[in-house]
């Protein structure tokens, strides 16, 4: 009965986290597109939402068996019916949810993902030890893929404006109307691509804790997962922080609907391959590399670079300060359980 009720509470758990990830990082989806002035803020969130809901169950599980069975060896937590290994999702996704609410709170845009993939590793370490992480996938297809995305995120965003530059040079004012008007399409791209992203690596941990609670005899994510995920990233998306879209659509670079729709494009094609390939990458960060990489192309004096570095620091500490709130997490929760 103890492990039925632990399992519930943990799996609602995630889907608050998700929402909380949808209030931290869905408003990079639309922060560039509403500071340029393109679309108002209510007709953003409807088609981003639409989006959202859309993109995980079209673009794989991926992500979701990385997050569920990549970070800790799934040989220790794969133990159907151990209290111990809820009590480490648990604690990971209250020290993630922490430090995402903390930033938020204070409009730095850190990332969900790692605050998320930070939780496990600290909640894994502090029950299991350190053979329990897989270190080769930690360190190859996470870690190398927090240092290569956003750079990758750069190099495109200035390729995409450089080529912006180059078509438009001879144009006249109008095309500004169509470039507005395609940013739709675009953003929706976008949406669809962070939906998947963000979603997978939700329904990955609520897959893990079908199986430790005995609902499912195998890791295989089902579609009402990925789509209950979705809703509930789309539902914080809602209710999102407005500190965020100022800081991205406008604290690094002052954002026209030229680099709107650079940034929306280059961000959902980094996005697109990385989910293909398995790697929780993370949106905030890329949508960020990509404005800088933009805004680089046209005038690199005009990039705010103290802002930028504040960034950067929430990047680099992001999963180990989230890994020491979740062991500390798992030390008060297996407490109290254990009581």
């Amino acid at each position: 009965m103890q492990i039925t009720l632990l399992t519930i509470a943990a799996i609602a758990l995630a889907y608050i986290f998700t929402f909380v990830n949808g209030m931290h990082d869905g408003s990079n989806v639309i922060a560039t597109i509403i500071v340029s002035r393109s679309l108002s803020p209510k007709k953003a969130l409807i088609f981003t939402c639409i989006a959202e809901i859309i993109g995980p169950l079209l673009i794989g599980t991926a992500v979701a068996t990385t997050i569920g069975k990549e970070v800790i060896k799934y040989d220790y937590i794969n133990n159907p019916g151990s209290i111990l290994s809820i009590t480490v999702i648990l604690a990971a996704l209250i020290g993630g949810m922490v430090w995402n609410l903390t930033t938020w709170k204070i409009g730095i845009p850190s990332s969900s993902s790692h605050g998320l993939i930070g939780g496990l590793l600290g909640a894994g370490l502090a029950a299991y030890g350190f053979n329990a992480i897989n270190w080769q996938s930690f360190f190859w297809k996470i870690i190398l893929s927090m240092f290569a995305s956003p750079l990758i995120g750069f190099i495109v965003g200035y390729i995409f404006m450089v080529i912006s530059k180059n078509l438009l040079k001879n144009s006249r004012p109008a095309v500004n109307n169509i470039i507005k008007k395609t940013q739709v399409l675009s953003m929706i791209f976008l949406g669809i691509n962070h939906g998947s992203s963000d979603g997978q690596k939700s329904a990955g941990v609520i897959t893990l804790l079908l199986v430790i609670g005995q609902i499912s005899g195998e890791f295989i994510v089902p579609k009402w997962v990925l789509l209950s995920s979705s809703v509930a990233l789309m539902l914080g998306i809602v209710f999102g922080g407005w500190n965020i879209i100022k800081t991205v659509g406008a604290g690094i670079y002052k954002v026209k609907p030229v680099h709107s729709l650079n940034t929306q494009l280059s961000a959902a094609t980094v996005i697109l391959v990385s989910n293909l390939l398995g790697a929780p990458v993370s949106t905030t960060q890329i949508v960020s590399s990509s404005i800088m990489g933009i805004g680089s192309a046209e005038r690199i004096n005009a990039v705010k670079w103290l802002k930028v570095r504040s960034i950067f620091l929430s990047w680099f500490i992001t999963i180990p300060m989230s890994a020491v709130v979740s062991a500390i997490c798992f030390y008060i929760v297996n407490k109290i359980i254990s009581l």
